[in-house]
């Protein structure tokens, strides 16, 4: 076990000590060895299943359009081959590009416990900075979507881990020419991935055009509170790309539909 785990974990007397040093669990259990669970996404009934051992790698092989697009950008191979979809949800890494893109497809997370099943909405699902509607006793049994071909991710990332400095992911339903609806998620911004509903009403029920996405991308950062600030990009150079790449993933959509 420890051979596997040292990747995130170092063991010692005080237990298993995260590298992020967030935390020190006396005991860490390997669920590679559950028999009944798939290791690459599952197709069913019109919906994307991705079960806790599907690696990140395995999503990005004709899962979903926006799965597919948003995997390229984790990491890099070594990465990919190890972490896993569900992993990524849980940990709620205020930079990581899954949970903006569960937000954007208003993903199903089937979490269970002691008590039984219960199934979190992805944008109630991240509350803050790595906090997630998840308690101690439960667990992340999959994670559901329904595929959309009309969505695009867009990413400004650190060059060294790929994670996101500013990342936007961006879902339309259109009808006709018409933007029926959309919903857009942004990671790296803030302390959690959180839904633009400004710009989403913006979008509602207005032509499908780049004029009508330039006009609803402008006012992006408008409401945004807490956006982070550290040693890769300050607030306000991260309040002022959240425009730019709400415009580039919409732009995105735009050539998909």
């Amino acid at each position: 076990m420890r051979t596997r785990l040292t990747a995130r974990f170092r063991t010692g007397k005080g237990g298993n000590q995260r590298r992020d040093r967030l935390s020190s669990p006396a005991h860490l259990v390997d669920i590679n060895g559950l028999a009944d669970e798939p290791w690459a996404p599952v197709h069913e009934d019109g919906v994307v299943r991705f079960g806790p051992l599907v690696r990140h790698a395995d999503a990005e092989r004709g899962a979903h359009p926006l799965v597919d697009q948003a995997m390229e950008f984790v990491g890099h191979p070594a990465i990919r081959s190890r972490g896993t979809v569900v992993g990524s949800v849980a940990h709620a890494d205020p930079s990581a590009d899954m949970p903006a893109v569960l937000v954007a497809l208003n993903a199903e997370i089937h979490v269970k416990g002691p008590g039984g099943w219960r199934v979190v909405m992805a944008p109630d699902f991240f509350k803050d900075l790595f906090t997630v509607n998840l308690a101690p006793d439960e667990i992340i049994a999959s994670v559901q979507v329904t595929p959309v071909r009309t969505s695009a991710y867009a990413k400004l990332f650190q060059r060294a881990s790929h994670y996101a400095i500013v990342g936007v992911a961006a879902v339309l339903e259109v009808n006709g020419g018409t933007i029926v609806s959309a919903r857009i998620g942004v990671t790296g911004a803030t302390s959690h991935a959180q839904r633009l509903a400004g710009v989403e009403r913006a979008l509602a029920n207005r032509p499908l055009s780049k004029e009508t996405i330039a006009a609803a991308a402008e006012s992006a950062a408008e409401g945004l509170e807490g956006i982070n600030s550290d040693i890769h990009a300050s607030m306000d150079y991260r309040r002022a790309m959240v425009p730019v790449f709400t415009r580039r993933a919409l732009e995105g959509a735009l050539a998909r539909a």
